[in-house]
């Protein structure tokens, strides 16, 4: 089975990313290429692999490098909410993996989707091509439709194998500002997500795949969270109290963003 995803996985890789001589992606590939949607608050749905409007592949040339911050924290922390947030106030695009991850699930055609979805109900980490690719795709078309080269990269990289793959596809491409770290306890974060699931209709909103991701969260997150503390590239947010109050410490932590 993991040679089969590898392959498969692999396969879409050497179809879909690498650019020919002339600039062109195939169009023979259905597997994220779907239509990307840029929202009034600056969070992308959807992502493409080829900009009609431009006719250029997803490559990330010579011009500036986008610049990106991670934000990481446990299920439930506020992530989404600081986000939209500091879209609003600062002028970032918003890119969350678990929403791009979910829309590639949802996606008709989509070869990948239930995998996805398998690794989402059980609360595992999505294979690291698939993310990369869906980040990279959604990076180079909001590039190439607004602009903006600012970037919220939200609940990503979630492991070593995240941050292995982040560097061999993304590292010489974006210039990473800071990791934005949001602190909360996990009976906390718990009773945030299953308050969430009544109305998101989210399949992992549930107790006992919320067990499983607060586990991974620990297990496999926080060990990133430790590798860029070392490089004093954290900067840490206490996210127990309400939103407004936890974005007047986010305020802080951009101040020095251009």
């Amino acid at each position: 089975m993991t040679h089969a995803i590898g392959r498969t996985v692999a396969r879409f890789l050497s179809n879909n990313l690498a650019s020919s001589s002339s600039g062109r992606v195939s169009r023979s590939v259905t597997s994220l290429s779907s239509p990307f949607a840029v929202s009034r608050t600056g969070s992308v749905a959807g992502v493409a692999s080829w900009s009609s409007s431009t006719g250029t592949s997803s490559k990330m040339g010579t011009e500036q490098k986008p610049k990106i911050v991670f934000v990481l924290g446990a299920p439930g922390a506020g992530k989404g909410t600081q986000c939209e947030k500091i879209v609003e106030h600062f002028g970032f695009t918003h890119l969350s993996a678990g929403d791009l991850l979910r829309e590639e699930r949802k996606r008709e055609g989509s070869e990948f989707g239930a995998l996805i979805e398998d690794n989402i109900k059980n609360g595992r980490i999505v294979p690291v091509e698939i993310t990369c690719s869906l980040l990279e795709n959604a990076i180079n078309a909001t590039k190439a439709s607004t602009g903006n080269d600012k970037f919220l990269i939200d609940g990503f990289p979630r492991n070593e194998d995240n941050l292995q793959g982040w560097n061999r596809q993304m590292g010489d491409k974006v210039r990473l500002l800071f990791v934005l770290f949001f602190e909360c306890t996990e009976e906390q974060c718990i009773a945030r997500c299953l308050k969430r699931g009544e109305s998101s209709g989210r399949s992992d909103d549930n107790p006992e795949s919320l067990k499983k991701r607060f586990n991974t969260y620990i297990n496999d997150t926080m060990p990133i969270v430790d590798h860029y503390r070392a490089q004093d590239l954290v900067k840490t947010i206490d996210a127990v109290a309400a939103p407004d109050e936890v974005f007047d410490k986010v305020r802080l932590a951009f101040a020095d963003v251009e």
